[in-house]
């Protein structure tokens, strides 16, 4: 069986880095390597777009949330697909604007200031992302080889393996390798839902494992922290903390936009969109299925410590081994995509809104590419750091989601559907957004708020205070001129 797994597992790694060295031979220019040289047709920008969305947020924090909460934790998912209704009007406006990055339309539509604090909340939210990709990598290995991979050093393969893959051919590599991925895991996931349901015994077996609370639509979100059931009210409220972060990083994602940017045309954009929700409600909901089918084989042992492994355990432990191999390698395969993803969106960052921007202007397409190549290792690597000393992957999950949620999704709605919102009060929400993020978990914070607020998530708090910000700064500045407007809502 071990030799079995190895098989899959170096088949698919040879496949990727076939992929990644077929398409390095044709990035020659700045637009090659950042957006692919915008020919994505709609067939490769639905299945790029559903790989890099889901990723270890889905197969291990929302796995991890299933584990615990039961079909209340397509909450966490419910996020992306009322996203997905929305996102199917901005396409088309985003692949017209049709720029590199999110911080261009940042500048066009509000001033530099704006780009530049945009382009750090994104360094912070999707290297936060890439580290939790690297990790859920790493128990993949575990599992796979539990006596001589521990999931430390499982982590430091795999991110030294994105990399590599990431810094050859740029979004090229990046969306080619996602149609072969996220073929493999939409068909083995429809394989292995009704398998496990029936060795689970069934509906009735179900219910005879679970708690009933795993059924409820608010799942075990009205407990307390001493086990004490809370008024419904709390439990809304902790639902639409998995909820509301998830739909707003779909609304302003910048990994979205650029393959939006990468799209052939606005009716490929648009087109992708329609694939890509029918393939999200149907993954994610057969991935917390797993989950919870999962989590009636196996209540106890090992992965009840680290239930956010109970998707590879069960894989490896509840399937046929040939099922159970491809789906193991199909987790592999989407953890290596969405960390690919998330970790050449900021090295985009990096490189076209601050290198080319303002470091050098002028630099040729060789030293660009170059650059570009070192800047996704330098990254990697901060965000393997960060890998290594986060624990819980589901909280990281709604900490980096937090930040873009509140940082830039307002500003960027705004940018294509207000004309009243300043270039100044798009600069006070993304620095509000930002800050109070990363300061909402410090005790001297959060002895400023009564217990009720201060045991909270950060993201309403810094969504609230980002939007307020927003609105009360651009009521005290001058309008924007109406040709900065039309740039973006034309």
């Amino acid at each position: 069986m071990s030799l079995l797994y190895v098989i899959v597992l170096a088949v698919i790694v040879a496949a990727l880095l076939a992929v990644a060295i077929s398409r390095m031979a044709r990035v020659k220019t700045k637009a090659d390597y950042l957006v692919a040289g915008r020919s994505l047709p709609a067939a490769v920008l639905v299945l790029t777009l559903l790989t890099s969305w889901i990723g270890a947020g889905s197969l291990f924090a929302g796995a991890e949330n299933a584990y615990r909460n039961g079909f209340a934790a397509l909450w966490q998912p419910a996020g992306g697909w009322v996203g997905l209704l929305l996102v199917y009007f901005i396409a088309p406006r985003a692949r017209k604007f049709a720029q590199f990055t999110l911080p261009d339309l940042l500048e066009t539509r509000y001033n530099q200031t704006a780009r530049v604090l945009g382009t750090i909340a994104i360094l912070f939210a999707y290297v936060g992302i890439t580290s939790y990709q690297f990790k859920g990598g790493g128990d993949v290995l575990h599992l796979i080889f539990p006596g001589t991979v521990t999931s430390t050093l499982g982590t430091y393969i795999i991110a030294t393996f994105v990399m590599l893959t990431t810094a050859l051919a740029g979004m090229s590599s990046v969306a080619y390798m996602d149609v072969a991925i996220g073929s493999l895991v939409t068909v083995i996931c429809i394989v292995s839902v009704p398998y496990l349901y029936f060795k689970a015994g069934g509906w009735s077996g179900l219910h005879a494992a679970l708690p009933p609370e795993y059924f409820q639509w608010l799942g075990n979100f009205r407990l307390g922290a001493n086990g004490v059931e809370q008024p419904v009210e709390v439990g809304v409220i902790r639902a639409l903390e998995y909820l509301v972060p998830v739909l707003l990083l779909m609304l302003g994602n910048q990994v979205m936009y650029q393959k939006f940017f990468s799209a052939k045309s606005e009716r490929d954009a648009r087109i992708s969109v329609v694939g890509w929700t029918l393939g999200t409600l149907l993954l994610e909901t057969l991935i917390v299925a797993i989950a919870v089918f999962g989590r009636a084989l196996y209540p106890t042992g090992e992965v009840a410590a680290h239930p956010r492994e109970i998707i590879p355990y069960t894989a490896r432990h509840a399937l046929p081994a040939f099922m159970g191999a491809i789906l193991l390698g199909a987790v592999f395969a989407k953890v290596i995509s969405t960390a690919s993803n998330y970790l050449f969106s900021p090295a985009t960052n990096l490189i076209n809104d601050v290198f080319v921007r303002y470091i050098a202007p002028d630099a040729s397409h060789k030293r660009v590419l170059i650059v570009s190549r070192l800047t996704v290792v330098l990254l990697g690597c901060w965000a393997l750091y960060q890998a290594i000393y986060a624990e819980s992957i589901l909280q990281k999950m709604l900490w980096a989601y937090t930040i873009y949620s509140a940082a830039l999704t307002p500003v960027v709605l705004a940018a294509f559907y207000s004309k009243r919102v300043t270039a100044w009060g798009a600069v006070a929400a993304i620095a509000t957004g930002t800050v109070v993020t990363l300061a909402w978990d410090a005790p001297a914070v959060k002895n400023l708020f009564p217990p009720i607020l201060a045991q909270r998530d950060a993201i309403f708090p810094a969504l609230i205070a980002a939007v307020a910000a927003m609105v009360i700064v651009s009521a005290v500045t001058p309008k924007p001129a109406p040709v900065q407007v039309e740039e973006v809502t034309k």
